[in-house]
């Protein structure tokens, strides 16, 4: 369980199946023209599929990495862009979409107006920290925070019950640092502590830019730094989040004391919204076990100058421009990226983050038919048919255990596209006070909605992704795959133009087969087909699968991304699972499709090599170092490059297409690879 803010950070990508439409242009082939053909594909698959591209398209200064994703997005930033400006001049009434996205956009525009105004809009805030005299005041300033946005002590939100998924629960997630992951925190590498020193110093700076005296700011940062650091002691590691029996601890209110007798539950809850609740489900209580002693511990100055931090931090964006600079140039030592991106198009971003399935609206009646839809959800059937089949010819899984495999892959619903219900944003309130205000407002809007489904059935028909947004989920609670109309976008080709080699490998193995396989990974499988938390499983298969998933975790942890870097095996372990089980799920339905069959090749690619060519077309793209190295602390996905290479290696067929023998780098023994679904 991850919890969910109120501003919903997702790469977004444009539906491009328009794009394009000089048809006196004749295209280059997507595949044979990204190939470097001076890579062996058995040595480096990612390399020879993707190295051409790369060798002509460096890394932009403003960006992190650079790859098919970036592409679609820049595309996708124009439209918006001009949707919003068009908004701003419009004459239209008060409370419609177009009178929110045009307000938006023209007060975020307005950086004289923000310039004038500096650290104005966010002083009844800054008032209402200086005001704390006392531990319980300190409590009810950080939920009042909360529900603007702030990210403080405490991690509440509202997902459903793992052990009775057809109710909603509050729940609370181990919370309290600024640094992506607790790992930063205590590696004792030259770039860890690099970031360390210079996180001290931004919370310095940004204390002195809210008029705090230089010399009391950098006191100050030391001992915000002392405190992050013995919360981050009490998180779990990022592998340890994985599993969902031990991350699910379920307390009475009335209970909760002892977990922590020093944090004010009952007031904490009741102005958080959720005063009628009776019970909370906590993912880490050792967290909260020290979060109540750091409160007791910590004077109320370092609190206060630790919240004015959090404060402007999460509102840099909307801030005098002085801000925005100072998050990035700390930043950038995470991402890597040596420029920020212009205004309007972290404007753009802010402006979905806030209202995106608004804006999805407007893109699906133009850039996602009635036919996309319809071959999108078929491949959906055929992809679920081949994982039906592989579990059927499964000689490790029992006939019990399968039997129930059969009804829960029967139960996953499909979501394709866009949601066919539409959530109501008529109480946003986004008007011309302030960038801050409308930040605000949305947040608020965004907390009272979570808040809201307690005690409430089940929203079987709501998205967490946006129309637009270039990814995919399977949600195990709901035992459904979320495949929004974005992840199926191949930049400047309209669907029609994508043959079926390319789309089984690019949608049906990266994307469909992977959310689907989810289900039946090392923490989905532990779901059953009404998306509760309980053991479907013989203990006999049960251990049967964690032995063989167990290869997978080897295989991964002895690749070296970068420096002393390697992948973390066992974090990893259920994406890594997905895109193997996904290879596989993809390949066998493609076996079965007219290309396939007749095996005629275009741009002198046959149809197989086309397949696994569509697979890395998806994970096309290039990532600095210091992105990687955080993406190796804090993700649960492998690299890119690991996200082909290390699959491949798994799958026979990819040894036959591409003539893969012992010498060669991807080569693994047949009885090494992983086999599992």
């Amino acid at each position: 369980m991850v919890r969910k803010k109120y501003f919903f950070p997702v790469l977004s990508l444009v539906i491009a199946f328009a794009c394009n439409t000089n048809k006196s242009v004749e295209k280059k082939d997507i595949l044979a023209s990204d190939l470097d053909t001076t890579v062996n594909p058995a040595d480096d698959f990612f390399d020879y599929a993707n190295g051409g591209w790369i060798k002509k398209n460096p890394i932009p200064a403003e960006e992190s990495s650079w790859g098919i994703g970036n592409l679609v997005v820049e595309e996708n930033l124009k439209r918006l862009r001009e949707i919003s400006a068009e908004a701003a001049k419009a004459n239209v009434a008060a409370g419609s979409t177009q009178q929110k996205i045009g307000d938006f956009w023209s007060t975020a525009m307005d950086t004289t107006k923000i310039e004038r105004e500096g650290i104005k809009p966010l002083q009844p805030y800054l008032d209402k920290i200086a005001a704390i005299n006392d531990v319980k005041n300190l409590q009810t300033t950080m939920a009042e925070l909360d529900k603007i946005g702030v990210d403080g002590l405490m991690g509440f939100g509202v997902q459903q019950d793992a052990k009775h998924s057809d109710v909603y629960a509050l729940q609370l997630w181990q919370a309290g640092i600024g640094l992506p992951e607790r790992e930063f925190y205590f590696k004792t590498d030259s770039t860890s502590e690099t970031i360390r020193n210079a996180y001290v110093k931004h919370i310095s700076t940004i204390l002195t830019m809210l008029g705090e005296d230089g010399a009391h700011a950098d006191s100050s940062s030391e001992k915000i730094m002392q405190l992050e650091t013995a919360l981050a002691k009490s998180h779990r590691r990022l592998e340890d989040l994985r599993d969902p029996y031990a991350n699910y601890n379920k307390f009475a209110v009335k209970d909760l004391d002892k977990v922590s007798s020093a944090i004010d539950w009952n007031d904490y809850i009741t102005i958080y919204g959720a005063a009628k609740v009776d019970s909370v489900i906590i993912g880490q209580p050792e967290y909260y076990k020290e979060a109540g002693e750091v409160l007791k511990t910590t004077s109320l100055d370092t609190w206060k100058d630790y919240l004015r931090f959090r404060l402007a931090e999460n509102f840099s964006i909307a801030l005098p421009d002085a801000f925005s600079k100072e998050d990035f140039n700390f930043t950038k030592l995470l991402s890597g990226a040596q420029e920020r991106r212009p205004r309007w198009k972290r404007v753009i971003r802010s402006e979905e983050n806030v209202m995106g399935e608004l804006l999805g609206q407007l893109y699906v009646k133009e850039f996602f038919d009635s036919t996309a839809k319809k071959r999108y959800e078929d491949l959906v059937e055929a992809i679920r048919t081949a994982l039906k089949n592989r579990i059927e010819t499964l000689t490790w899984m029992s006939d019990s255990t399968k039997q129930k495999a059969f009804v829960k892959l029967a139960a996953i619903k499909k979501k394709v596209g866009y949601p066919d219900k539409w959530k109501n944003f008529s109480a946003m309130k986004i008007g011309k006070e302030s960038y801050v205000q409308n930040l605000i407002n949305a947040s608020t809007w965004w907390h009272n909605y979570e808040v809201s489904k307690l005690g409430k059935p089940i929203n079987k028909d709501e998205w967490d992704m946006y129309p637009q947004t270039y990814n995919a989920y399977y949600e195990p609670t709901k035992n459904e795959i979320v495949l929004p109309a974005g992840i199926f976008t191949v930049p400047g080709y309209k669907d029609n133009e994508l043959d079926d080699a390319l789309v089984y490998g690019y949608a049906g193995a990266s994307t469909i087969g992977h959310e689907l396989t989810h289900g039946f990974d090392d923490e989905g499988r532990q779901y059953d087909a009404n998306g509760n938390l309980s053991n479907w499983w013989t203990k006999e298969d049960e251990k049967k699968f964690k032995e063989r998933a167990e290869v997978m975790v080897k295989q991964f942890s002895n690749y070296v991304v970068i420096d002393t870097f390697k992948i973390n095996g066992k974090a990893t372990l259920g994406e890594n699972i997905a895109d193997l089980g996904g290879i596989l799920l993809g390949w066998n339905a493609f076996k079965k499709t007219e290309q396939f069959k007749k095996n005629e090749k275009i741009a002198g690619l046959t149809p197989e090599q086309r397949y696994f060519l569509g697979y890395a077309l998806g994970w096309l793209g290039h990532v600095r170092n210091e992105a990687l190295r955080t993406q190796v602390l804090t993700d649960v996905h492998s690299p890119a490059k690991y996200r082909v290479n290390g699959p491949f290696s798994d799958v026979d067929a990819f040894y036959d297409v591409f003539n893969v023998k012992p010498g060669n780098k991807m080569y693994i023994p047949d009885s090494l690879r992983v086999k599992i679904w």
